[in-house]
Protein backbone atom coordinates (compact mmCIF):
# COMPACT_ATOMS: atom_id res chain seq x y z
CA UNK A 1 0.00 0.00 0.00
CA UNK A 2 1.30 3.37 -0.81
CA UNK A 3 0.01 6.73 0.23
CA UNK A 4 0.07 10.16 -1.15
CA UNK A 5 -0.67 12.50 1.47
CA UNK A 6 -0.45 17.03 1.45
CA UNK A 7 -2.41 19.50 1.14
CA UNK A 8 -4.83 20.46 -1.57
CA UNK A 9 -3.36 21.16 -5.12
CA UNK A 10 -0.12 19.60 -4.30
CA UNK A 11 -1.27 17.01 -6.79
CA UNK A 12 -2.07 13.38 -5.22
CA UNK A 13 -4.34 12.42 -7.01
CA UNK A 14 -2.80 13.06 -10.34
CA UNK A 15 0.51 11.86 -9.39
CA UNK A 16 -1.82 8.65 -7.83
CA UNK A 17 -3.06 7.98 -11.47
CA UNK A 18 -0.06 7.75 -12.78
CA UNK A 19 2.29 6.03 -10.18
CA UNK A 20 -0.74 3.38 -9.93
CA UNK A 21 -0.66 2.40 -13.96
CA UNK A 22 3.16 2.19 -13.54
CA UNK A 23 3.47 0.09 -10.94
CA UNK A 24 -0.24 -2.29 -11.99
CA UNK A 25 -1.72 -1.32 -8.83
CA UNK A 26 -5.29 -0.20 -8.04
CA UNK A 27 -5.67 3.37 -7.84
CA UNK A 28 -8.19 5.01 -4.78
CA UNK A 29 -8.91 8.27 -4.42
CA UNK A 30 -9.64 8.59 -0.81
CA UNK A 31 -12.59 11.67 -1.60
CA UNK A 32 -14.19 8.96 -3.87
CA UNK A 33 -14.22 6.65 -1.59
CA UNK A 34 -15.02 8.23 1.72
CA UNK A 35 -18.40 10.50 -0.70
CA UNK A 36 -19.45 6.53 -2.04
CA UNK A 37 -19.63 4.90 1.37
CA UNK A 38 -21.44 8.11 2.72
CA UNK A 39 -23.29 8.59 0.01
CA UNK A 40 -23.06 12.21 -0.64
CA UNK A 41 -20.55 14.28 -1.74
CA UNK A 42 -18.14 16.33 0.92
CA UNK A 43 -18.97 19.28 0.33
CA UNK A 44 -22.75 18.46 1.68
CA UNK A 45 -21.44 16.04 3.90
CA UNK A 46 -20.15 19.50 5.65
CA UNK A 47 -23.32 21.76 5.35
CA UNK A 48 -25.54 18.95 6.34
CA UNK A 49 -23.55 17.14 9.48
CA UNK A 50 -20.21 19.52 10.20
CA UNK A 51 -16.82 18.76 10.57
CA UNK A 52 -17.07 16.97 13.29
CA UNK A 53 -19.01 14.25 11.92
CA UNK A 54 -16.93 14.33 8.67
CA UNK A 55 -14.03 13.99 10.67
CA UNK A 56 -14.82 11.18 12.60
CA UNK A 57 -16.61 9.43 9.64
CA UNK A 58 -13.24 9.82 7.89
CA UNK A 59 -11.41 7.98 10.81
CA UNK A 60 -14.04 5.13 10.05
CA UNK A 61 -13.49 5.16 6.30
CA UNK A 62 -9.70 4.91 6.50
CA UNK A 63 -9.73 2.23 8.65
CA UNK A 64 -12.26 0.35 6.55
CA UNK A 65 -9.82 1.64 3.11
CA UNK A 66 -6.73 -0.13 5.09
CA UNK A 67 -8.47 -3.05 5.53
CA UNK A 68 -10.10 -3.44 1.85
CA UNK A 69 -7.03 -2.81 0.01
CA UNK A 70 -3.40 -4.13 0.81
CA UNK A 71 -1.67 -3.34 -2.45
CA UNK A 72 -3.23 -0.08 -3.89
CA UNK A 73 -2.23 3.79 -4.42
CA UNK A 74 -4.19 5.55 -2.28
CA UNK A 75 -4.25 9.71 -2.89
CA UNK A 76 -5.73 11.10 0.54
CA UNK A 77 -8.18 14.03 1.53
CA UNK A 78 -5.37 16.64 2.79
CA UNK A 79 -6.80 17.05 6.13
CA UNK A 80 -7.38 13.44 6.27
CA UNK A 81 -3.61 12.01 8.43
CA UNK A 82 -4.44 15.52 10.55
CA UNK A 83 -6.94 14.65 12.68
CA UNK A 84 -7.52 11.37 15.45
CA UNK A 85 -5.38 9.02 14.86
CA UNK A 86 -5.22 8.74 11.14
CA UNK A 87 -1.65 9.15 10.60
CA UNK A 88 -0.98 6.64 13.07
CA UNK A 89 -2.93 4.13 11.27
CA UNK A 90 -1.38 5.11 7.78
CA UNK A 91 1.85 4.49 9.17
CA UNK A 92 0.91 1.49 11.20
CA UNK A 93 -0.62 0.17 7.60
CA UNK A 94 2.50 1.59 5.00
CA UNK A 95 5.99 2.19 5.24
CA UNK A 96 5.50 3.74 1.41
CA UNK A 97 4.06 7.26 2.73
CA UNK A 98 4.94 9.96 0.74
CA UNK A 99 4.26 13.61 1.33
CA UNK A 100 4.30 15.93 -1.64
CA UNK A 101 5.03 19.07 -0.28
CA UNK A 102 4.58 21.93 -2.62
CA UNK A 103 4.83 25.76 -0.90
CA UNK A 104 2.69 28.83 -0.28
CA UNK A 105 3.25 30.69 -3.08
CA UNK A 106 3.27 27.39 -5.71
CA UNK A 107 -0.26 26.35 -3.94
CA UNK A 108 -1.71 29.35 -4.30
CA UNK A 109 -1.23 29.57 -7.90
CA UNK A 110 -2.75 26.39 -8.45
CA UNK A 111 -5.96 26.71 -6.40
CA UNK A 112 -6.23 30.21 -7.73
CA UNK A 113 -7.49 28.48 -11.27
CA UNK A 114 -9.41 25.63 -9.47
CA UNK A 115 -11.23 27.56 -7.14
CA UNK A 116 -14.33 27.07 -8.93
CA UNK A 117 -13.87 23.43 -8.43
CA UNK A 118 -13.16 24.06 -4.18
CA UNK A 119 -16.14 25.25 -2.83
CA UNK A 120 -14.15 26.14 0.90
CA UNK A 121 -11.98 28.60 -1.24
CA UNK A 122 -14.20 29.56 -4.22
CA UNK A 123 -15.16 32.97 -2.31
CA UNK A 124 -11.45 34.05 -1.06
CA UNK A 125 -8.96 36.85 -2.64
CA UNK A 126 -5.62 35.63 -3.93
CA UNK A 127 -4.42 37.40 -0.68
CA UNK A 128 -6.90 35.51 1.66
CA UNK A 129 -6.10 32.18 -0.15
CA UNK A 130 -2.17 32.87 0.57
CA UNK A 131 -3.02 33.40 4.53
CA UNK A 132 -5.48 30.38 4.23
CA UNK A 133 -3.23 27.76 2.78
CA UNK A 134 -0.01 28.98 5.00
CA UNK A 135 -2.22 29.05 8.16
CA UNK A 136 -3.18 25.73 7.33
CA UNK A 137 0.33 24.17 6.28
CA UNK A 138 1.82 25.54 9.41
CA UNK A 139 -0.70 23.37 11.40
CA UNK A 140 -0.82 20.55 9.31
CA UNK A 141 3.12 20.20 9.29
CA UNK A 142 3.86 18.43 11.85
CA UNK A 143 1.72 15.23 10.74
CA UNK A 144 2.76 15.87 7.17
CA UNK A 145 6.19 15.41 7.97
CA UNK A 146 5.58 12.36 9.66
CA UNK A 147 5.24 10.46 5.89
CA UNK A 148 8.37 8.66 5.44
CA UNK A 149 9.44 10.10 2.46
CA UNK A 150 9.28 14.02 1.41
CA UNK A 151 9.06 15.08 -1.79
CA UNK A 152 9.53 18.05 -3.30
CA UNK A 153 7.10 18.55 -5.78
CA UNK A 154 6.46 22.55 -6.41
CA UNK A 155 7.87 22.67 -9.68
CA UNK A 156 8.17 18.98 -11.20
CA UNK A 157 6.03 17.50 -13.42
CA UNK A 158 3.72 14.32 -12.72
CA UNK A 159 6.56 12.52 -14.08
CA UNK A 160 9.18 13.57 -12.84
CA UNK A 161 7.76 13.09 -9.17
CA UNK A 162 6.26 9.73 -10.51
CA UNK A 163 9.82 8.62 -11.04
CA UNK A 164 11.04 10.09 -7.74
CA UNK A 165 8.70 7.83 -5.82
CA UNK A 166 9.30 4.72 -7.86
CA UNK A 167 13.14 5.08 -7.32
CA UNK A 168 12.65 5.63 -3.46
CA UNK A 169 10.22 2.44 -3.75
Amino acid sequence: MIFLIGYMGCGKSAVGKVLAKHLNKKFIDFDDYLEAKEGAIIKDIFKNKGEIYFRKAESVHLQSLIEENKDAVIALGGGTPCYGNNMQQINEASSKTFYLNVNVPNLTERLEKEKSHRPVIAHLSKEELMEFIGKHLFERNPFYQQSAFTINANTKTVQEIVLEIEELL
